[in-house]
């Protein structure tokens, strides 16, 4: 046949959209036209597929005129993820392979000059699509394990494009790679156990995850702010498939191919000095970023008013909808970011407001420019604000009383079940109907709590968290009712607010 017709997939965000691969061999002047968008590396393919048929011994159709179609041409292509697809389709038709036996298949992956085939990223949302219209995923070695993470998808893997040939001529089967396989078990976390003393900031800790809440640390240097944090998934549940699928979709999309860490619940660190494009996503091919990158875990943000104002701003709609939307000229993409926010910041620049020892020299106009770096909608977005203090020095394990993880990652377990089977969702992220709904006070203490918020200066979000924080908090003592003591408690739980500049 002169028209042959192959099915591959492109990458565009977390996404991939369909292509087809259409080769034509006409009669006529011998060349090879490429069409259909191709950004440089697609373009740069034909070069590569050629050098590829002819070292392994193919016959490349080198006096026909070629013409070679990837559709729809108005998605951009990029990367050599379509080399295979445009080989296996200049060899169906010149009838070098059978017609028929690309029909219910799809493929994926680079080509080397000697015909070896190089694993591409964003091939686990290709298997994702792949087994929703229930084809065969022909893909790298290399990219086997990542693809058989999808239960359902049927995975043929090879090294070599000659390998595939005689597997489609029926000569030498390759045997399907395992699908569905599950992932492997996540690596320890520090445990909690290990952070002495800091008992009102530990039990902060297991109310976060409780209700998936964001939280914010302030206090002097070496008081365990970020060792708190980074203690914060060692105490959440462990993912379920569907999340765990979709945060090892963000990690191949980003070329990160670790299939150890994929299970495991992520925790972001950026930089202060990252751009906003690299904690929210961008770029001119728009990739996520590590908001997209923490999706179902943590995002913790240390030092925080050394970040951009700007930059931080952005953050103020992904904490609202849990996702972020990525508009370029070509394209708008949205990435999913359900991320928890935990944040670190000290009192003041110096960092040693409020010691014992005297030894802050700030000045109340220095603290609130520091402090004036965080606007008040962003403060409003985080749930629980809390100082921590310097506590004294002890090397002895023995404290009495002393929370560890799996302790508390079975309250936390049960309190998220507990909410899922109320409303199908966290506390955190309850819509204001959801709030009416399931966190009702009687009139006393709705009365109480408007007086609070107005002498506490809460603005009105502000207020509809803290009663969100006192629903985590009736969960966790397996409350049906929110008392005036989780009201107390929540409350107490916006110290930023309240503090004072010297």
């Amino acid at each position: 046949m002169s028209l042959a017709i192959v099915h591959s997939r492109a990458k565009l965000g977390i996404q991939a959209p369909p292509v087809t691969v259409e080769v034509h061999l006409a009669n006529g002047m011998p060349s090879l036209t490429l069409v259909g968008m191709p950004e440089t590396a697609v373009r740069e393919s034909k070069d590569r597929v050629r050098s590829a048929l002819q070292n392994a011994r193919l016959d490349f159709p080198s006096l026909k005129r070629i013409t070679i179609n990837l559709a729809p041409a108005d998605l951009p292509k990029e990367g050599g993820r379509f080399d295979l697809a445009i080989a296996l389709g200049l060899l169906m038709a010149s009838n070098q392979i059978p017609a028929d036996s690309l029909q219910h298949c799809e493929a994926l992956g680079e080509l080397a000059l000697s015909g070896e085939l190089r694993p591409v990223q964003g091939v686990l949302p290709a298997a994702l699509a792949c087994r929703d219209q229930q084809r065969t995923l022909l893909v790298p070695r290399a990219n086997a394990a990542e693809a058989a993470l999808v239960p359902g998808v049927r995975v043929i893997a090879a090294d070599h494009l000659l390998e595939l040939c005689e597997h489609l001529r029926g000569e030498r089967e390759l045997p399907p790679v395992q699908s569905g396989a599950g992932f492997s078990e996540p690596a320890p976390v520090a445990d909690l156990a290990e952070v002495q003393g800091q008992a009102q900031a530990k039990r902060a800790l297991i109310v976060a995850a409780a209700g998936s809440h964001n939280l914010l640390l302030f206090g002097p240097p070496g008081t365990g702010k970020t060792l708190l944090a980074s203690r914060l998934p060692g105490i959440l549940p462990p993912l379920d498939e569907q999340q765990a699928l979709e945060v090892a979709a963000i990690q191949s999309v980003c070329g990160n191919t670790d299939l150890d860490r994929w299970p495991a619940r992520p925790f972001r660190s950026p930089h202060h000095g990252a751009s906003a494009a690299a904690l929210v996503g961008g770029g001119s091919y728009p990739r996520p970023g590590e908001i997209s990158q923490a999706h179902h875990g943590v995002l913790f943000l240390d030092e925080l008013p050394e970040f951009d104002r700007k930059v931080l701003e952005m953050l103020r709609e992904p904490l609202e909808s849990g996702m972020i939307h990525v508009a370029r000229a070509r394209e708008q993409l949205t990435f999913p970011a359900r991320f928890q926010l935990i944040a670190a910041m000290n009192p003041c620049p110096c960092g040693y407001q409020g010691d014992p020892s005297g030894r802050c020299q700030c000045t109340p106009e220095q603290v609130q420019r520091y402090r004036g770096k965080l606007s008040g909608p962003l403060l409003d977005r985080i749930d629980l604000h809390l100082g921590m203090h310097n506590e004294p020095f002890s090397l002895s394990s023995g404290e009495p009383g002393r929370p560890d993880s799996r302790e508390a990652a079975a309250r936390v377990s049960a309190a998220r079940e507990l909410q899922l089977r109320r409303q199908d969702c966290l506390n955190a992220h309850l819509e204001l109907s959801g709030v009416s709904q399931h966190c009702r006070l009687d009139s006393e203490d709705e009365r109480w709590l408007e007086r609070a918020a107005e002498r506490l200066g809460l603005s009105r979000r502000a207020t509809h968290r803290a009663l969100k924080v006192a629903r985590t908090l009736a969960d966790l003592e397996k409350k049906k009712n929110i008392g005036r003591e989780q009201l107390a408690e929540a409350l107490q739980y916006r110290q930023l607010d309240r503090q004072p500049a010297s």
